[in-house]
């Protein structure tokens, strides 16, 4: 088996943590990348493609994301926009049919912990 050369966080795919989004800037330490760590109860592991339906989703389940947060430097996200979102709230808009589109290199390994390879993969885009 061959080590992996690359130090820094591992995306789901084995290989090194592409970075999600920078306008916004998004990812719990808010680096642009779904890096996980110390305080991150959510897991906020998925690099996900907004969508009206999950936004909605999302917001009925409790974390309103389109609203602007100024307080948070939070602009309030719409459809398009990439975000960082907790694996767990991914997994329960993928059990509810209304799961966003990922991007796999962007998604940190620890999402594996809530959903697998293969329900990702369902919901992968390109590059």
């Amino acid at each position: 088996m061959n080590a992996n050369p690359h130090t820094g966080p591992t995306n789901v795919l084995g290989g090194p943590l592409l970075p999600c989004c920078f306008d916004p800037v998004t990812g719990f330490f808010r680096d642009g990348y779904c890096r996980v760590g110390p305080g991150d109860v959510g897991v906020h592991a998925i690099c996900a493609i907004m969508t009206e339906e999950f936004l909605l989703f999302s917001k009925k389940m409790g974390n309103d994301l389109i609203t602007p947060r100024p307080e948070y430097q939070f602009p309030g996200l719409k459809p398009g926009d990439r975000w960082c979102v907790c694996a767990s709230r991914w997994k329960e808009a993928y059990d509810a049919g209304c799961a966003p589109k990922v991007i796999l290199e962007a998604t940190h390994i620890a999402a594996l912990e809530f959903v697998s390879l293969e329900e990702l993969q369902r919901f992968a885009v390109t590059e």
